[in-house]
């Protein structure tokens, strides 16, 4: 008789809870399938049925990490709000979730970090889709006037690289401090307000760089 649903998605997040706890002791390289089964109560080829590989636990992993944060994504890509408002809480509220994360347990997020390292081709999924939200709240930032003169592809590369302090979870955890709220809402700002073709480059004096 097969097994019910129920029973199958029990297993699998026991399975997962159980994989949290050998990565944060041993780090997310370091643990082997069989000493996950061995640390459920189950034989390697039981395990098996439910994960095939590592990389399958991986991604399973992933999507109970992800899946909050991807409720918020998709649920403010169509919220009724300003589009400022909107992008700043596009990163703000996952930030706040991050944050709590690391305080929480900072060993089991650092393993999260190196779990995702060791098989970034099964995140990559949902950091692409991040983008893919981002790029749709920019490009309605762009109907309302921003980034004047600038490509889609362009203004979502800068925003990426300019944010990152506020979603790279390495960086936030090195700059926890500095990763505020307060901050957030002053980088979108300079952001909307300053990023656009027509703004004349910065020149720095080279004097500037010299130490002496």
């Amino acid at each position: 008789m097969p097994r019910p649903e129920t029973d199958i998605a029990a297993t699998r997040l026991r399975i997962i809870a159980a994989a949290d706890r050998m990565i944060q002791e041993r780090g997310a390289i370091s643990f082997t399938m069989t000493d996950l089964a061995t640390a459920v109560g189950m034989s390697p080829s039981n395990l098996y049925r439910f994960f095939e590989s590592k990389d399958a636990l991986a991604e399973a992993m992933a999507g109970e990490w992800f899946a909050e944060l991807l409720v918020i994504m998709e649920e403010l890509v169509s919220a009724d709000m300003p589009v400022e408002e909107k992008l700043y809480q596009f990163f703000a509220q996952r930030v706040v979730i991050k944050r709590a994360r690391y305080e929480d347990d900072p060993e089991l997020f650092q393993s999260y970090m190196e779990l995702g390292d060791e098989h970034f081709e099964v995140i990559k999924g949902y950091v692409d889709l991040a983008d893919h939200y981002m790029a749709s709240i920019l490009a309605e930032a762009m109907e309302s006037g921003y980034f004047k003169g600038l490509e889609l592809d362009a203004v979502v590369s800068l925003v990426n690289t300019m944010i990152q302090p506020f979603c790279n979870p390495r960086l936030m955890m090195q700059m926890m401090h500095l990763a505020t709220e307060e901050r957030l809402r002053i980088v979108i700002k300079t952001i909307l307000n300053g990023l656009r073709a027509d703004v004349e480059p910065v020149t720095i004096r080279p004097e500037l760089h010299i130490a002496g």
